[in-house]
């Protein structure tokens, strides 16, 4: 048995392993995590660049890399401790946005300002015992190369971004948006796809 799966396997073992980690009621890894420990951990492409003031919630127990030339802008914050993050080339995280993986972003891949992307849910079942204390489930989000989305926009658990689509500013997205479409609202829905016979952007009724 791995050195891994031994520490999976063995609750406190776990436990003591996670605090040397990340302290007690916190998401961030302690210190010398981020800066001993990720580097060997994490793959960054050639030229990109993550701002000083990300903060970058990133531990080495899950993935999290970032592509060649892209860019990661200052108050974002990225957090790998419940599924990977990963962040293709030329991409652009604007600033103020929030990545909880798993989350898996394309290349160029355009994100305006203060957009959140969770793929973590806490669970709601039990309405006596507190939220914090019932859980998480945990849905892969993807979005698929050449996307644009507005800012303000939030993209829940489980969803799928087709290729080459524009989420509009303010949107909820709860619902796959198919390739090739325009979506806007709360609940977000397709406003627009291309269709490639007339080469036109078609309303969708």
């Amino acid at each position: 048995m791995s050195i891994t799966q031994t520490i999976k396997t063995n609750t406190l073992l776990k436990k003591i392993v996670h605090w040397c980690l990340v302290p007690k009621y916190q998401a961030r890894p302690r210190a010398w995590v981020r800066w001993i420990v990720n580097p060997f951990y994490h793959s960054k492409g050639k030229g990109a660049v993550i701002c000083w003031r990300t903060r970058v919630d990133v531990l080495p127990f899950q993935p999290f890399s970032i592509g060649s030339r892209s860019t990661i802008e200052d108050f974002c914050t990225i957090n790998n401790g419940v599924g990977g993050v990963h962040i293709g080339n030329n991409a652009r995280v604007g600033m103020g946005t929030v990545i909880i993986g798993p989350v898996t972003i394309g290349n160029n891949v355009m994100l305006a300002q203060n957009i959140v992307l969770s793929g973590l849910n806490h669970n709601y079942t039990n309405p006596r015992t507190p939220i914090s204390m019932q859980g998480e489930t945990v849905a892969a989000i993807v979005v698929e190369d050449d996307c644009w989305i507005g800012a303000n926009a939030v993209i829940t658990a489980g969803i799928t971004i087709g290729k080459h689509s524009v989420v509009a500013g303010g949107a909820v997205v709860t619902k796959n948006i198919p390739p090739y479409s325009v979506a806007m609202g709360n609940p977000a829905r397709v406003v627009k796809m291309y269709n490639f016979n007339t080469e036109t952007w078609d309303k969708v009724s």
